[in-house]
């Protein structure tokens, strides 16, 4: 639909300019489509094609292997990638049946090659396609007590989703989380004010119990708060104390899963339909598998 209105717009002076790679479609989850680039030529015939074809960043096996593997596109736009970089060294690919041996892989290799050729931890860098795949990594290069930095992005369990979910968990094994607490009570938004929290806060306090216990108590204690907000809390403290008789037969990856659906977290961002929203999705997801 946006190529037909670029092409409507441009229709009478054929004056219109487009950047783009044919060997690259990250984005056909919203919209993007090869043949825009493919047709272009046959909707604007007196067009002239700059090719950009060589290349700054790479070693000349990485250009290599990029072509040989592009040349076997079915569709695409002749060029040929070169670049007057060094050869650099083979690349080495590894076959691995899931993520966490592919985690545990780059954190074994990474470790045995500080042992045996004194390398820092400066001298490594792991490069990955999506944020989620971040988190088997993360793992494995905690377990081998390997410090790393994330670029681009926060860690995997310093985002936002994940912090909530894990908030949910908290709360779960341990009702006096009162931080746990307060991240999660109105979220998803279900109506329960800053003021009714404070409330509840400063009930927990004064009766030094936890925050938790009070809305446990919410429909026989005194707190000014109305009958509708009262039910929402209710309604929270329930879906908590559900999840709390899972404990007894259910297991962590059990548990979780009930947790990511009746939270309505993963409902909330699978509606958004936004580019941040599928991070978010992808990032519960692979959260679950690492359960």
């Amino acid at each position: 639909s946006q190529y037909l209105i670029v092409k409507a717009l441009s229709d009478k002076f054929q004056n219109i300019c487009v950047v783009g790679d044919d060997a690259q479609s990250i984005y056909s989850f919203r919209g993007a489509n090869i043949r825009n680039m493919l047709n272009f030529q046959r909707d604007y015939h007196d067009v002239n094609v700059f090719r950009l074809e060589q290349n700054y960043r790479s070693t000349k096996n990485i250009v290599n292997a990029a072509n040989s593997i592009i040349e076997k596109n079915e569709n695409k736009l002749d060029k040929v990638v070169w670049t007057e970089n060094e050869t650099g060294s083979k690349i080495n690919i590894t076959r691995l049946l899931t993520d966490g041996e592919e985690g545990r892989f780059v954190a074994s290799s990474i470790f045995e090659s500080k042992m045996r050729n004194q390398y820092k931890n400066k001298d490594f860098v792991i490069l990955y396609r999506t944020n989620a795949q971040s988190r088997a990594f993360e793992d494995s290069l905690r377990k081998k007590n390997i410090p790393y930095r994330v670029y681009g992005g926060l860690s995997f369990y310093q985002r936002k989703e994940i912090k909530d979910i894990l908030a949910y968990l908290r709360l779960i094994v341990n009702n006096a989380d009162e931080e746990a607490f307060k991240r999660i009570i109105n979220f998803p938004l279900r109506g329960i004010g800053q003021t009714s929290i404070d409330k509840l806060i400063i009930e927990s306090k004064q009766r030094k119990i936890p925050i938790y216990d009070v809305a446990r108590n919410i429909n026989e204690s005194n707190l000014s708060i109305g009958l509708k907000i009262r039910n929402k809390i209710s309604d929270f403290v329930l879906s908590i104390e559900k999840a709390k008789l899972m404990l007894k037969e259910s297991n962590a990856f059990e548990i979780t899963e009930e947790v990511i659906k009746s939270s309505g977290i993963y409902k909330l961002y699978k509606e958004e339909e936004s580019l941040e929203s599928i991070n978010r999705i992808q990032n519960i997801e692979e959260l679950l598998n690492g359960v």
